[in-house]
């Protein structure tokens, strides 16, 4: 079975940084994509950002570029989000999820549980 753990959460003040960690398991394909998407309250799910596991294409949503940055250790199984200048806004319980199709990373096949970021001011 594919397995995703989102992990590396936490409360961190305005302005700093966390780095979210995103191990995979069970995946049978060769090429995949790992995409994170995080949820704020009372807001729609949101794609923030994809890597192709294959060529290390990325993708990046306008509200965190420049900011965040994706990267995977195919090694580990293991893909990351570096999140630097953290904005109030960047509250929300984030998520790693899995697709077959690159080009559909951001409608993926599997999900995992979700991390709690918390920025505070």
């Amino acid at each position: 079975d594919v397995q995703l753990q989102a992990y590396g959460g936490g409360l961190v003040q305005a302005g700093g940084s966390l780095r979210l960690s995103c191990a995979v398991s069970g995946f049978t394909f060769d090429d995949y994509a790992i995409g994170w998407f995080r949820q704020a309250p009372g807001k729609e799910r949101e794609g923030v950002s994809c890597i192709s596991r294959s060529d290390g294409n990325t993708y990046y949503a306008d509200s965190v570029k420049g900011r965040f940055t994706i990267s995977s250790d195919n090694a580990k199984n293991t893909v990351y989000l570096q999140m630097n200048n953290l904005k109030l806004e960047d509250t929300a319980v984030y998520y790693c999820a899995a697709s077959i199709d690159w080009r559909l990373c951001l409608r993926p096949d599997y999900w995992g549980h979700g991390t709690l970021v918390t920025v505070s001011s």
